[in-house]
């Protein structure tokens, strides 16, 4: 079922502080608690609302170091590709992996403390996978850091 406006204001709304009370994001949005509830059961249901987490601050639990790995390989079958899934799985510092179109195969997002820990990482990394070329680019500065995705793009 396509969301409407309400729905778009509500996960707009939880995107931002899932916390809210249910009578604050029905207040918000425009709509009394429980059909702005109901909506809120349906989206999850549905699949538009995955998960409610915290966001935690890397600094604050000294893990201020990000760094995106680009990975190209040779190999492309499906035993590779599973073995690659499992090994970026059981890395806790990659919290993302993206599939590529381009010059790179995959990009990885990797948390970590500082240079040591990154190094200790990347050997476990070509340790357990076999890669044809890996380049690390050091994050300087979060510029911009969100989960919100733009639900109203173009406004």
């Amino acid at each position: 079922m396509p969301i409407d406006s309400f729905d778009s204001k509500i996960l707009d709304q939880l995107q931002r502080d899932a916390s809210l009370s249910i009578a604050k994001i029905a207040d918000r949005v425009g709509l009394s608690p429980t059909p702005c509830w109901r909506r809120i059961q349906r989206l999850e249901k549905e699949g538009f609302i995955e998960r409610r987490v915290a966001v935690l601050n890397p600094e604050k639990l000294d893990l201020g170091l990000t760094v995106f790995v680009m990975i190209k390989t040779d190999k492309h079958n499906q035993a590779w590709l599973d073995r690659f899934q499992a090994v970026t799985q059981a890395l806790d510092e990659i919290i993302e992996v993206n599939r590529l179109a381009g010059e790179y195969d995959y990009l990885l997002k990797v948390i970590t403390r500082d240079n040591q820990s990154f190094d200790a990482f990347y050997k476990r990394l070509i340790s357990r996978i076999e890669l044809s070329n890996v380049t690390s680019c050091f994050s300087m500065e979060h510029v911009k850091r969100t989960h919100a995705l733009p639900l109203s793009t173009g406004q």
